[in-house]
């Protein structure tokens, strides 16, 4: 079996939907994407998702199940010192660098931060409706792997987001969650794919074998999107010089990556 694991193309977060440049790179993805023998596939209710996946969508005829829970991971965290609860994954390398527990599978939820809002209920959520898709092809969650009575040829595609399918690796792999969060990034547009492994009859395990792979946009001389790294803000900041309130906007920004 394989799962690929889809992020959005470059996002218009305002308008809840993609970039001009995330229509050329949805199209890209979809001639790629209709080469593949994809059974089935799911679609986070978020604008960016959507129609990243309509390219796809259209060009082959297919259907999409749109599941809430692949909205983009609502975990969120309480900030003591701006009193407002903000992104579970959003933090300065610092913070991870004094916190060894985050990188536990077992103890990163144990975290007195991250047990500060509601990471550890959307966690659950999270991988609780992952299984039972899971499930319905055959693969029961047994401790660290999938057991299955016959494991199928099959590919499914999941269109949603960067914290969101980080969570879904996370599930998989036995990595702790922050660990993907800080040391790994998905590309816009870009697909992950992990597959199965069944050394023992019935004992599946799921491998990744592509992270955020972005081929389709190399293959046709379209950049990579940087969007979802924080240094890309300050480089937008720093080369735009004609902008209302520009002090107050990056003071803004500098507060909110602290």
């Amino acid at each position: 079996m394989k799962i690929l694991i889809i992020r959005h193309a470059e996002p218009d977060y305002e308008n809840n939907t993609i970039t001009e440049k995330g229509w050329r790179e949805a199209h890209m993805l979809a001639e790629r994407l209709a080469k593949l023998p994809i059974s089935d596939v799911y679609v986070s209710p978020m604008g960016r998702a959507q129609h990243t996946a309509q390219p796809y969508l259209e060009l082959t005829g297919k259907s999409a199940q749109t599941l809430d829970w692949l909205h983009e991971f609502r975990g969120r965290v309480w900030d003591e010192e701006k009193q407002k609860n903000r992104c579970a994954w959003n933090m300065k390398p610092r913070f991870w660098n004094e916190h060894p527990e985050m990188f536990d599978k077992d103890k990163w939820l144990q975290n007195e931060l991250m047990s500060s809002g509601n990471v550890e209920e959307v966690w659950n959520e999270t991988i609780k409706e992952f299984d039972a898709i899971l499930e319905g092809y055959g693969y029961k969650k047994e401790g660290f792997f999938y057991r299955t009575e016959q494991s199928p040829d099959t590919t499914i595609a999941f269109f949603c987001h960067f914290g969101l399918g980080m969570a879904l690796i996370s599930h998989l792999s036995g990595v702790a969650l922050p660990m993907l969060w800080q040391s790994f990034f998905m590309p816009a547009s870009s697909v992950t794919t992990m597959v199965t492994e069944e050394r023992v009859k019935g004992e599946v395990f799921f491998k990744c074998m592509q992270m955020g792979d972005t081929s389709h946009l190399y293959a046709n001389d379209e950049p990579v999107s940087k969007k979802g790294l924080a240094k890309e803000f300050f480089e937008e900041i720093k080369n735009r010089k004609l902008m209302p309130n520009r002090e107050e906007y990056i003071m803004k920004y500098i507060e909110e990556y602290k």
